[in-house]
Protein backbone atom coordinates (compact mmCIF):
# COMPACT_ATOMS: atom_id res chain seq x y z
CA UNK A 1 0.00 0.00 0.00
CA UNK A 2 2.82 2.42 0.81
CA UNK A 3 4.34 1.76 -2.61
CA UNK A 4 1.02 2.31 -4.37
CA UNK A 5 0.50 5.57 -2.47
CA UNK A 6 3.95 6.78 -3.48
CA UNK A 7 3.31 5.80 -7.11
CA UNK A 8 0.03 7.77 -7.20
CA UNK A 9 1.65 10.83 -5.67
CA UNK A 10 4.56 10.64 -8.08
CA UNK A 11 2.18 10.26 -11.01
CA UNK A 12 0.29 13.34 -9.89
CA UNK A 13 3.42 15.40 -9.47
CA UNK A 14 4.97 14.27 -12.74
CA UNK A 15 1.75 14.59 -14.73
CA UNK A 16 1.55 10.95 -15.90
CA UNK A 17 -0.79 9.97 -18.73
CA UNK A 18 -4.46 9.86 -17.72
CA UNK A 19 -4.13 12.38 -14.88
CA UNK A 20 -5.30 15.93 -15.53
CA UNK A 21 -3.72 18.63 -13.44
CA UNK A 22 -5.73 21.68 -12.43
CA UNK A 23 -4.24 24.93 -13.63
CA UNK A 24 -3.38 27.47 -10.98
CA UNK A 25 -6.08 30.12 -11.07
CA UNK A 26 -6.97 33.23 -9.08
CA UNK A 27 -10.41 34.76 -8.60
CA UNK A 28 -11.61 37.09 -11.36
CA UNK A 29 -10.90 40.38 -9.59
CA UNK A 30 -7.19 39.63 -9.35
CA UNK A 31 -5.78 41.09 -12.55
CA UNK A 32 -3.21 43.67 -13.56
CA UNK A 33 -4.11 47.21 -12.39
CA UNK A 34 -6.26 45.98 -9.48
CA UNK A 35 -7.02 48.14 -6.46
CA UNK A 36 -6.77 46.31 -3.13
CA UNK A 37 -8.64 47.50 -0.06
CA UNK A 38 -6.56 49.19 2.60
CA UNK A 39 -7.00 48.64 6.33
CA UNK A 40 -8.88 45.33 6.11
CA UNK A 41 -7.82 41.69 5.78
CA UNK A 42 -7.48 40.88 2.06
CA UNK A 43 -8.64 37.41 1.00
CA UNK A 44 -6.96 36.03 -2.12
CA UNK A 45 -8.46 32.84 -3.49
CA UNK A 46 -8.70 30.58 -6.49
CA UNK A 47 -8.05 27.01 -7.67
CA UNK A 48 -5.05 24.71 -7.88
CA UNK A 49 -4.25 21.01 -7.71
CA UNK A 50 -5.81 19.43 -4.62
CA UNK A 51 -3.20 19.32 -1.90
CA UNK A 52 -0.97 21.92 -3.55
CA UNK A 53 0.65 24.51 -1.32
CA UNK A 54 -0.27 27.90 -2.82
CA UNK A 55 1.82 30.91 -1.84
CA UNK A 56 0.79 34.54 -2.31
CA UNK A 57 3.40 37.30 -2.12
CA UNK A 58 2.55 40.98 -2.00
CA UNK A 59 3.85 44.11 -0.27
CA UNK A 60 6.40 42.20 1.82
CA UNK A 61 3.92 39.55 2.93
CA UNK A 62 4.12 35.87 2.05
CA UNK A 63 1.14 33.66 2.90
CA UNK A 64 0.65 29.97 2.09
CA UNK A 65 -2.43 27.74 2.14
CA UNK A 66 -3.15 24.24 0.95
CA UNK A 67 -5.73 23.65 -1.78
CA UNK A 68 -8.55 21.47 -0.47
CA UNK A 69 -9.82 18.28 -2.07
CA UNK A 70 -11.88 20.28 -4.56
CA UNK A 71 -8.85 22.40 -5.45
CA UNK A 72 -10.01 25.59 -3.80
CA UNK A 73 -7.49 27.65 -1.85
CA UNK A 74 -7.68 30.88 0.12
CA UNK A 75 -5.03 32.95 1.81
CA UNK A 76 -5.64 36.17 3.70
CA UNK A 77 -3.19 39.02 3.61
CA UNK A 78 -2.85 41.20 6.67
CA UNK A 79 -4.36 44.70 6.36
CA UNK A 80 -2.45 46.85 3.89
CA UNK A 81 -1.53 50.51 4.02
CA UNK A 82 -2.69 52.76 1.21
CA UNK A 83 -0.17 52.92 -1.62
CA UNK A 84 0.01 54.91 -4.84
CA UNK A 85 3.26 53.16 -5.71
CA UNK A 86 2.26 50.10 -7.76
CA UNK A 87 3.19 46.66 -6.54
CA UNK A 88 3.28 43.14 -7.94
CA UNK A 89 1.38 40.14 -6.61
CA UNK A 90 2.91 36.71 -7.21
CA UNK A 91 1.03 33.46 -6.70
CA UNK A 92 2.77 30.10 -6.97
CA UNK A 93 1.83 26.45 -6.57
CA UNK A 94 4.03 23.71 -5.16
CA UNK A 95 2.78 21.33 -7.86
CA UNK A 96 3.97 21.95 -11.39
CA UNK A 97 5.95 25.05 -10.48
CA UNK A 98 3.08 27.18 -11.75
CA UNK A 99 3.12 30.91 -11.15
CA UNK A 100 0.77 33.85 -11.67
CA UNK A 101 1.88 37.46 -11.61
CA UNK A 102 -0.31 40.55 -11.45
CA UNK A 103 1.33 43.91 -12.02
CA UNK A 104 0.53 47.54 -11.26
CA UNK A 105 -1.55 46.88 -8.12
CA UNK A 106 -2.31 49.80 -5.81
CA UNK A 107 -3.99 49.97 -2.41
CA UNK A 108 -6.81 52.30 -1.44
CA UNK A 109 -10.58 52.39 -1.10
CA UNK A 110 -12.65 49.83 -3.02
CA UNK A 111 -16.42 49.95 -3.50
CA UNK A 112 -18.90 47.86 -5.46
CA UNK A 113 -21.46 49.96 -7.37
CA UNK A 114 -24.59 48.06 -8.32
CA UNK A 115 -28.21 48.54 -9.29
CA UNK A 116 -30.24 49.22 -12.38
CA UNK A 117 -30.24 51.82 -15.16
CA UNK A 118 -29.48 54.93 -13.12
CA UNK A 119 -26.34 53.21 -11.85
CA UNK A 120 -25.51 51.93 -15.33
CA UNK A 121 -26.13 55.31 -16.99
CA UNK A 122 -22.91 56.72 -18.45
CA UNK A 123 -21.37 60.13 -17.80
CA UNK A 124 -20.77 61.00 -21.46
CA UNK A 125 -23.87 63.19 -21.80
CA UNK A 126 -23.21 65.10 -18.56
CA UNK A 127 -20.76 67.96 -19.26
CA UNK A 128 -19.96 68.70 -15.60
CA UNK A 129 -18.78 65.11 -15.18
CA UNK A 130 -16.91 64.74 -18.45
CA UNK A 131 -14.95 67.85 -17.47
CA UNK A 132 -13.69 66.03 -14.36
CA UNK A 133 -12.24 63.00 -16.18
CA UNK A 134 -8.81 64.55 -16.87
CA UNK A 135 -8.45 65.25 -13.15
CA UNK A 136 -9.30 61.68 -12.16
CA UNK A 137 -5.97 59.91 -12.56
CA UNK A 138 -6.15 57.79 -9.41
CA UNK A 139 -9.44 56.00 -10.04
CA UNK A 140 -9.65 52.51 -11.48
CA UNK A 141 -12.56 50.31 -12.47
CA UNK A 142 -13.47 46.65 -12.87
CA UNK A 143 -16.54 46.39 -15.11
CA UNK A 144 -18.45 43.13 -14.65
CA UNK A 145 -19.87 41.98 -18.00
CA UNK A 146 -23.67 41.91 -18.10
CA UNK A 147 -24.83 38.34 -18.32
CA UNK A 148 -26.82 35.72 -16.42
CA UNK A 149 -26.41 32.17 -15.14
CA UNK A 150 -28.74 29.55 -13.75
CA UNK A 151 -26.25 28.57 -11.04
CA UNK A 152 -23.91 30.57 -8.82
CA UNK A 153 -20.69 31.24 -10.69
CA UNK A 154 -17.21 31.19 -9.19
CA UNK A 155 -15.80 33.47 -11.90
CA UNK A 156 -16.88 36.34 -14.11
CA UNK A 157 -15.35 38.12 -17.05
CA UNK A 158 -13.77 41.54 -16.90
CA UNK A 159 -10.46 43.06 -15.85
CA UNK A 160 -9.25 46.08 -13.93
CA UNK A 161 -8.45 49.12 -16.03
CA UNK A 162 -6.65 52.30 -15.05
CA UNK A 163 -9.67 54.34 -16.08
CA UNK A 164 -12.74 55.84 -14.44
CA UNK A 165 -16.00 53.86 -14.40
CA UNK A 166 -18.41 54.55 -17.24
CA UNK A 167 -21.25 54.98 -14.77
CA UNK A 168 -22.03 58.64 -14.02
CA UNK A 169 -23.10 57.97 -10.43
CA UNK A 170 -20.15 55.66 -9.73
CA UNK A 171 -17.66 58.05 -11.30
CA UNK A 172 -19.00 61.05 -9.38
CA UNK A 173 -18.84 59.09 -6.13
CA UNK A 174 -15.30 57.87 -6.84
CA UNK A 175 -14.12 61.34 -7.86
CA UNK A 176 -15.21 63.08 -4.66
CA UNK A 177 -14.16 60.16 -2.48
CA UNK A 178 -10.66 60.15 -3.95
CA UNK A 179 -10.31 63.89 -3.44
CA UNK A 180 -11.33 63.52 0.21
CA UNK A 181 -9.37 60.35 1.04
CA UNK A 182 -6.24 61.10 -1.02
CA UNK A 183 -5.79 57.42 -1.82
CA UNK A 184 -6.45 55.34 -4.94
CA UNK A 185 -10.11 54.44 -5.43
CA UNK A 186 -11.31 51.26 -7.12
CA UNK A 187 -14.87 50.78 -8.37
CA UNK A 188 -16.28 47.36 -9.17
CA UNK A 189 -19.15 48.17 -11.51
CA UNK A 190 -21.93 45.57 -11.70
CA UNK A 191 -25.28 46.94 -12.82
CA UNK A 192 -27.96 46.34 -15.41
CA UNK A 193 -30.89 48.53 -16.40
CA UNK A 194 -34.47 47.68 -15.38
CA UNK A 195 -33.39 44.92 -13.01
CA UNK A 196 -35.41 44.40 -9.84
CA UNK A 197 -33.83 43.78 -6.45
CA UNK A 198 -34.93 40.16 -6.87
CA UNK A 199 -32.60 39.85 -9.87
CA UNK A 200 -29.69 40.39 -7.46
CA UNK A 201 -30.89 37.99 -4.77
CA UNK A 202 -29.44 34.48 -4.20
CA UNK A 203 -31.80 31.57 -4.52
CA UNK A 204 -31.52 30.65 -0.84
CA UNK A 205 -33.32 33.87 0.10
CA UNK A 206 -36.50 32.09 -0.98
CA UNK A 207 -36.31 30.43 2.43
CA UNK A 208 -36.84 33.76 4.21
CA UNK A 209 -38.64 36.03 1.72
CA UNK A 210 -42.08 34.59 0.87
CA UNK A 211 -42.77 36.49 -2.35
CA UNK A 212 -39.30 35.59 -3.63
CA UNK A 213 -40.07 31.91 -3.03
CA UNK A 214 -43.14 32.31 -5.20
CA UNK A 215 -41.06 33.96 -7.89
CA UNK A 216 -38.44 31.22 -7.85
CA UNK A 217 -41.06 28.47 -7.87
CA UNK A 218 -42.65 30.11 -10.91
CA UNK A 219 -39.27 30.54 -12.57
CA UNK A 220 -38.40 26.87 -12.04
CA UNK A 221 -41.76 25.78 -13.47
CA UNK A 222 -41.48 28.02 -16.54
CA UNK A 223 -39.73 25.65 -18.91
CA UNK A 224 -40.26 27.89 -21.92
CA UNK A 225 -38.60 30.87 -20.23
CA UNK A 226 -35.64 28.81 -19.08
CA UNK A 227 -35.17 27.37 -22.55
CA UNK A 228 -35.34 30.87 -24.05
CA UNK A 229 -32.69 32.11 -21.61
CA UNK A 230 -30.40 29.23 -22.52
CA UNK A 231 -30.96 29.80 -26.24
CA UNK A 232 -30.00 33.46 -25.84
CA UNK A 233 -26.85 32.53 -23.92
CA UNK A 234 -25.92 29.95 -26.57
CA UNK A 235 -26.81 32.24 -29.47
CA UNK A 236 -24.98 35.00 -31.31
CA UNK A 237 -23.79 38.17 -29.63
CA UNK A 238 -24.42 40.99 -29.23
CA UNK A 239 -27.93 40.19 -28.09
CA UNK A 240 -30.89 41.99 -29.56
CA UNK A 241 -32.58 44.64 -27.48
CA UNK A 242 -35.49 42.30 -26.76
CA UNK A 243 -33.13 39.53 -25.66
CA UNK A 244 -31.20 41.91 -23.42
CA UNK A 245 -34.38 43.14 -21.74
CA UNK A 246 -35.68 39.61 -21.28
CA UNK A 247 -32.51 38.51 -19.49
CA UNK A 248 -32.13 41.46 -17.14
CA UNK A 249 -35.71 41.37 -15.92
CA UNK A 250 -35.46 37.83 -14.57
CA UNK A 251 -35.06 36.98 -10.90
CA UNK A 252 -31.87 35.57 -9.28
CA UNK A 253 -29.84 34.91 -12.40
CA UNK A 254 -28.07 38.29 -12.40
CA UNK A 255 -26.89 37.60 -8.87
CA UNK A 256 -25.48 34.24 -9.95
CA UNK A 257 -23.35 35.70 -12.74
CA UNK A 258 -22.64 39.28 -11.66
CA UNK A 259 -22.50 39.47 -7.85
CA UNK A 260 -21.68 36.05 -6.43
CA UNK A 261 -18.26 35.82 -8.18
CA UNK A 262 -17.15 39.03 -6.47
CA UNK A 263 -17.27 37.74 -2.91
CA UNK A 264 -15.30 37.89 -0.69
CA UNK A 265 -13.09 40.45 -2.49
CA UNK A 266 -11.97 42.94 0.12
CA UNK A 267 -13.86 46.21 -0.27
CA UNK A 268 -15.38 48.84 1.94
CA UNK A 269 -18.93 48.11 0.87
CA UNK A 270 -21.59 48.48 -1.79
CA UNK A 271 -23.35 51.50 -3.31
CA UNK A 272 -26.90 50.53 -4.29
CA UNK A 273 -28.88 52.63 -6.80
CA UNK A 274 -31.97 50.58 -7.56
CA UNK A 275 -35.69 50.58 -6.91
CA UNK A 276 -37.37 51.96 -10.01
CA UNK A 277 -38.35 48.50 -11.24
CA UNK A 278 -39.99 47.74 -7.90
CA UNK A 279 -42.18 50.88 -8.05
CA UNK A 280 -44.51 49.38 -10.63
CA UNK A 281 -46.99 48.53 -7.88
CA UNK A 282 -47.61 49.24 -4.22
CA UNK A 283 -48.45 45.74 -3.12
CA UNK A 284 -46.27 43.64 -5.40
CA UNK A 285 -46.56 40.44 -7.41
CA UNK A 286 -48.65 41.95 -10.21
CA UNK A 287 -49.80 39.39 -12.77
CA UNK A 288 -49.10 41.46 -15.88
CA UNK A 289 -46.62 42.29 -17.24
CA UNK A 290 -44.59 39.30 -16.11
CA UNK A 291 -41.64 41.43 -15.00
CA UNK A 292 -43.84 43.13 -12.41
CA UNK A 293 -43.67 39.99 -10.34
CA UNK A 294 -41.55 41.59 -7.63
CA UNK A 295 -41.82 43.04 -4.16
CA UNK A 296 -43.62 46.19 -5.15
CA UNK A 297 -43.13 49.23 -2.96
CA UNK A 298 -44.49 48.11 0.39
CA UNK A 299 -42.51 44.85 0.53
CA UNK A 300 -39.33 46.50 -0.71
CA UNK A 301 -38.15 47.68 2.72
CA UNK A 302 -38.05 44.26 4.39
CA UNK A 303 -36.70 42.73 1.18
CA UNK A 304 -33.88 45.27 1.03
CA UNK A 305 -32.97 44.68 4.66
CA UNK A 306 -32.95 40.91 4.15
CA UNK A 307 -30.75 41.29 1.08
CA UNK A 308 -28.29 43.52 2.95
CA UNK A 309 -28.00 40.93 5.73
CA UNK A 310 -27.50 38.16 3.15
CA UNK A 311 -24.77 40.11 1.33
CA UNK A 312 -22.97 40.56 4.64
CA UNK A 313 -23.08 36.81 5.15
CA UNK A 314 -21.64 36.35 1.66
CA UNK A 315 -18.72 38.64 2.46
CA UNK A 316 -18.42 37.35 6.03
CA UNK A 317 -18.45 40.86 7.45
CA UNK A 318 -21.05 42.49 9.66
CA UNK A 319 -19.45 45.87 8.97
CA UNK A 320 -19.81 45.62 5.18
CA UNK A 321 -21.08 49.12 4.38
CA UNK A 322 -24.15 49.94 2.30
CA UNK A 323 -24.73 53.34 0.75
CA UNK A 324 -28.20 53.54 -0.76
CA UNK A 325 -29.22 56.17 -3.29
CA UNK A 326 -32.74 57.37 -2.56
CA UNK A 327 -34.88 57.51 -5.67
CA UNK A 328 -34.90 61.13 -6.90
CA UNK A 329 -37.91 63.14 -7.94
CA UNK A 330 -40.10 61.74 -10.72
CA UNK A 331 -43.84 62.01 -11.20
CA UNK A 332 -44.69 59.31 -13.69
CA UNK A 333 -48.27 58.12 -13.42
CA UNK A 334 -49.82 57.84 -9.96
CA UNK A 335 -50.45 54.16 -9.25
CA UNK A 336 -54.11 53.21 -9.72
CA UNK A 337 -54.30 51.57 -6.29
CA UNK A 338 -54.38 54.93 -4.51
CA UNK A 339 -56.32 58.18 -4.63
CA UNK A 340 -55.98 60.36 -7.71
CA UNK A 341 -55.56 63.73 -5.99
CA UNK A 342 -52.76 65.40 -7.94
CA UNK A 343 -49.03 64.92 -8.18
CA UNK A 344 -48.15 66.86 -5.00
CA UNK A 345 -50.73 65.23 -2.72
CA UNK A 346 -49.06 63.06 -0.04
CA UNK A 347 -51.72 60.32 -0.11
CA UNK A 348 -51.12 59.46 -3.75
CA UNK A 349 -49.35 56.14 -4.38
CA UNK A 350 -46.10 57.59 -5.69
CA UNK A 351 -42.34 57.14 -5.35
CA UNK A 352 -42.61 58.77 -1.91
CA UNK A 353 -43.52 55.39 -0.48
CA UNK A 354 -40.45 53.80 -2.08
CA UNK A 355 -38.24 56.42 -0.46
CA UNK A 356 -39.78 55.52 2.88
CA UNK A 357 -39.00 51.84 2.14
CA UNK A 358 -35.39 52.71 1.29
CA UNK A 359 -35.00 54.76 4.47
CA UNK A 360 -36.19 51.77 6.51
CA UNK A 361 -32.79 50.18 5.80
CA UNK A 362 -31.36 52.64 8.34
CA UNK A 363 -32.64 50.26 11.02
CA UNK A 364 -29.51 48.21 10.21
CA UNK A 365 -26.01 49.29 11.24
CA UNK A 366 -23.48 50.48 8.68
CA UNK A 367 -26.19 51.71 6.30
CA UNK A 368 -26.62 55.25 5.00
CA UNK A 369 -29.05 56.75 2.50
CA UNK A 370 -28.11 59.60 0.18
CA UNK A 371 -31.03 62.01 0.00
CA UNK A 372 -31.92 62.99 -3.58
CA UNK A 373 -35.51 64.19 -3.08
CA UNK A 374 -34.53 67.61 -4.44
CA UNK A 375 -32.99 66.11 -7.59
CA UNK A 376 -34.46 64.26 -10.55
CA UNK A 377 -36.66 65.14 -13.47
CA UNK A 378 -40.45 65.40 -13.57
CA UNK A 379 -40.71 63.38 -16.79
CA UNK A 380 -37.36 61.61 -17.23
CA UNK A 381 -36.71 58.49 -15.15
CA UNK A 382 -33.01 58.85 -16.02
CA UNK A 383 -32.09 62.32 -14.71
CA UNK A 384 -28.68 63.79 -15.51
CA UNK A 385 -27.99 65.40 -12.13
CA UNK A 386 -25.66 62.62 -11.06
CA UNK A 387 -22.85 64.87 -9.83
CA UNK A 388 -24.63 65.84 -6.60
CA UNK A 389 -25.57 62.18 -6.12
CA UNK A 390 -21.87 61.32 -6.11
CA UNK A 391 -21.04 64.25 -3.83
CA UNK A 392 -23.57 63.14 -1.23
CA UNK A 393 -22.50 59.51 -1.40
CA UNK A 394 -18.90 60.58 -0.90
CA UNK A 395 -19.84 62.68 2.13
CA UNK A 396 -21.51 59.65 3.70
CA UNK A 397 -18.44 57.53 2.99
CA UNK A 398 -16.18 60.22 4.48
CA UNK A 399 -18.22 60.26 7.66
CA UNK A 400 -18.83 56.53 8.02
CA UNK A 401 -15.66 54.93 6.65
CA UNK A 402 -12.95 57.58 6.70
CA UNK A 403 -13.77 58.97 10.14
CA UNK A 404 -13.89 62.52 8.85
CA UNK A 405 -15.81 65.22 10.69
CA UNK A 406 -18.14 66.37 7.93
CA UNK A 407 -21.83 67.15 7.77
CA UNK A 408 -23.12 64.36 5.57
CA UNK A 409 -26.87 64.63 6.22
CA UNK A 410 -29.52 67.19 5.57
CA UNK A 411 -32.12 67.95 8.25
CA UNK A 412 -33.64 64.77 9.69
CA UNK A 413 -36.94 64.70 11.60
CA UNK A 414 -36.47 64.71 15.37
CA UNK A 415 -39.95 65.45 16.77
CA UNK A 416 -43.28 66.85 15.63
CA UNK A 417 -45.34 68.26 18.49
CA UNK A 418 -48.84 69.71 18.40
CA UNK A 419 -49.10 73.14 19.97
CA UNK A 420 -52.70 74.33 19.84
CA UNK A 421 -53.51 75.00 16.24
CA UNK A 422 -49.99 74.48 14.99
CA UNK A 423 -47.34 71.78 14.70
CA UNK A 424 -43.72 72.38 15.65
CA UNK A 425 -41.28 70.17 13.75
CA UNK A 426 -37.72 69.94 15.08
CA UNK A 427 -34.76 68.48 13.23
CA UNK A 428 -31.37 66.98 13.77
CA UNK A 429 -28.54 68.08 11.44
CA UNK A 430 -30.34 71.41 11.23
CA UNK A 431 -27.58 73.95 11.95
CA UNK A 432 -28.15 76.91 9.68
CA UNK A 433 -31.65 75.75 8.71
CA UNK A 434 -32.85 77.80 5.74
CA UNK A 435 -34.45 77.63 2.33
CA UNK A 436 -32.53 77.69 -0.92
CA UNK A 437 -34.53 80.63 -2.26
CA UNK A 438 -35.22 82.59 0.92
CA UNK A 439 -38.93 81.84 0.65
CA UNK A 440 -41.08 79.89 3.10
CA UNK A 441 -40.42 76.13 3.31
CA UNK A 442 -42.44 74.07 0.85
CA UNK A 443 -43.89 70.54 0.70
CA UNK A 444 -45.36 70.32 4.23
CA UNK A 445 -48.82 68.78 4.60
CA UNK A 446 -50.74 68.21 7.83
CA UNK A 447 -53.68 66.06 8.91
CA UNK A 448 -55.83 65.38 11.95
CA UNK A 449 -57.13 62.05 13.20
CA UNK A 450 -59.50 61.82 10.26
CA UNK A 451 -56.56 61.48 7.90
CA UNK A 452 -57.60 64.35 5.66
CA UNK A 453 -54.49 66.10 4.33
CA UNK A 454 -54.09 69.78 3.63
CA UNK A 455 -51.06 71.88 2.68
CA UNK A 456 -49.45 73.79 5.54
CA UNK A 457 -47.87 77.20 5.75
CA UNK A 458 -44.37 76.86 7.20
CA UNK A 459 -42.07 79.25 9.04
CA UNK A 460 -38.49 78.55 10.14
CA UNK A 461 -37.77 79.30 13.80
CA UNK A 462 -34.20 78.40 14.69
CA UNK A 463 -33.81 74.68 14.03
CA UNK A 464 -37.57 74.08 13.87
CA UNK A 465 -40.31 74.59 11.33
CA UNK A 466 -43.70 75.79 12.61
CA UNK A 467 -46.72 74.64 10.62
CA UNK A 468 -50.26 75.99 10.44
CA UNK A 469 -53.05 75.19 8.02
CA UNK A 470 -56.31 76.92 7.30
CA UNK A 471 -57.82 73.57 6.33
CA UNK A 472 -56.86 71.67 9.49
CA UNK A 473 -57.77 73.34 12.76
CA UNK A 474 -55.96 70.90 15.05
CA UNK A 475 -53.08 69.38 13.04
CA UNK A 476 -51.65 66.22 14.54
CA UNK A 477 -49.62 64.58 11.76
CA UNK A 478 -47.24 65.88 9.13
CA UNK A 479 -45.88 64.59 5.85
CA UNK A 480 -42.93 66.33 4.26
CA UNK A 481 -41.79 66.01 0.64
CA UNK A 482 -44.12 63.04 0.33
CA UNK A 483 -44.76 63.08 -3.41
CA UNK A 484 -43.24 61.66 -6.55
CA UNK A 485 -41.50 64.94 -7.46
CA UNK A 486 -42.06 67.31 -4.55
CA UNK A 487 -41.17 70.98 -4.77
CA UNK A 488 -38.66 71.37 -1.93
CA UNK A 489 -36.36 74.13 -0.72
CA UNK A 490 -35.49 73.27 2.91
CA UNK A 491 -31.76 72.71 3.58
CA UNK A 492 -29.25 73.08 6.39
CA UNK A 493 -26.20 75.30 6.49
CA UNK A 494 -24.23 72.73 4.49
CA UNK A 495 -26.76 73.04 1.68
CA UNK A 496 -28.00 69.46 2.11
CA UNK A 497 -31.74 68.89 1.65
CA UNK A 498 -34.12 67.81 4.40
CA UNK A 499 -35.04 64.13 4.34
CA UNK A 500 -38.65 63.27 3.48
CA UNK A 501 -40.75 61.84 6.30
CA UNK A 502 -44.22 61.22 7.69
CA UNK A 503 -45.29 61.02 11.31
CA UNK A 504 -48.59 59.20 10.82
CA UNK A 505 -49.22 55.48 10.59
CA UNK A 506 -52.17 55.58 8.17
CA UNK A 507 -52.26 52.63 5.82
CA UNK A 508 -51.54 53.50 2.19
Amino acid sequence: MQGLKFTLIAAAVLGCTGWARAALKAASLFTDHAVLQRGLPVPVWGEADPGAAVTVEFAGQEKTAEADESGRWTVTLEPLAAAFEPGTMRISSSIGNEQLQFNDLVVGEVWICSGQSNMQMGYGSIPELTALVPQAQRIRCFNVPRTVAFDEQAYCGGAWTAAVPESAAAFAFAYFLEKAADVPVGIVQTSWGSSSIEAWMPRDMAETVPHFKTMMDEFDADTAAREKIQAILDGPKPWSSKEDVFLRRQSNILYNAMLHPLAPYACRGLVWYQGERNTQSMFGMVEEPWFSRNSGILKYGPTLRAWIRRCRQLWGRDDFEFLIVMLPGYHGKPLPTGPQLGAEHPAVHSWAWMREAQLSALALPHVAVANTVDLGDVKNIHPKDKLPVGQRLALLAQRDTLGMQVEALGPVLKTAKADGGKLVVSFEHAAGLKTTDGAAPLAFWVADDAGEWAPADAVIEGETVVLISGGIKAPKYVRYAFAGKPSVNLVNGAGLPAYPFRTDSFEP
